[in-house]
């Protein structure tokens, strides 16, 4: 990524995270907001890309174990340093998003949210708007699973975290699926693909709400732009929202032991 924007750098804003710690092999050691750990990952991020500031920097995870004052007041001191322009977080409590605020403005909170995780509509959402906080909506085409392409559900790779995603095996599976071939009718009415339809709900939800879908090919990256264009009515929400109703989706968004890592 450094190389990458090394001649365009004015043109780019760049956001990185902290949180997850690993081991120098890439073992998973836990989450870490300790001070010591904020300071230390934000170094390792400005010399691995080669650059001298940071534009939003994010608490991937809320670590439990430390006041999320001490993690903030470390990333304060980030901006101070001039290290860092912005901060934010990712799936986070709307409590701890307020306590992280009066400590120093959250620019973005990152959480996942698409037609079939609603989750921030219950509380967090209108925090954000409250603090005048920006949504960054990951996972917005469901890991794939809200498109037309079977291959994006039917992961073979034992190291796809799909493979074992609740909402992708087993009967779960089954019957999310049928959710899609709701999709799918609609998106042939109005023919468009089944992921422009996800990624244009999430769009009409506000303009502070902002998608940020993953892609490999650059015929992908292309259909999820042409979303953009989607005006959906208020009808055409009422009906994507009937085709995935938000207690018709079966599964958790993460395996159980995840689980606990969110909304921190």
């Amino acid at each position: 990524m450094g190389r990458a924007i090394k001649d365009r750098r004015s043109e780019v804003v760049l956001a990185t995270k902290f949180g997850n710690q690993r081991g120098d092999d890439g073992t998973y050691i836990g989450i870490n907001g300790t001070p010591e750990y904020v300071l230390k990952a934000c170094d390792a991020s400005l010399r691995r890309l080669d650059v001298e500031v940071i534009d939003l920097y994010y608490q991937h995870r809320v670590d439990r174990t430390v006041p999320i004052e001490e993690t903030w007041g470390a990333m304060k001191s980030l901006v101070d340093a001039g290290k860092v322009r912005y901060l934010g977080i990712s799936e986070a409590s709307s409590a701890t998003i307020e306590r992280a605020h009066a400590v120093h403005p959250v620019t973005a909170l990152q959480s996942e949210y698409s037609l079939w995780t609603r989750d921030p509509e219950d509380d967090v959402l209108d925090t954000c708007r409250r603090l005048g906080v920006g949504f960054v909506a990951y996972s917005p085409l469901g890991r794939g699973f809200l498109t037309s392409e079977s291959a994006n559900r039917d992961a073979q790779d034992p190291k796809d975290f799909r493979s074992v995603n609740p909402r992708f095996v087993g009967e779960a599976g089954e019957n999310n699926l049928k959710l899609v071939t709701n999709l799918e009718t609609i998106a042939r009415e109005k023919q468009v693909s089944v992921a422009q339809l996800a990624l244009a709900w999430v769009l009409s939800r506000g303009s502070d709400v902002v998608p940020i879908p993953g892609t490999k090919r650059r015929k992908w990256l292309l259909e999820n732009i042409a979303a953009g264009d989607i005006v959906l009515s208020e009808s055409d929400v009422a009906a994507l929202e009937a085709a995935v109703p938000r207690d018709a989706v079966q599964g958790l968004r993460y395996h159980e032991r995840s689980m606990g890592t969110l909304n921190g």
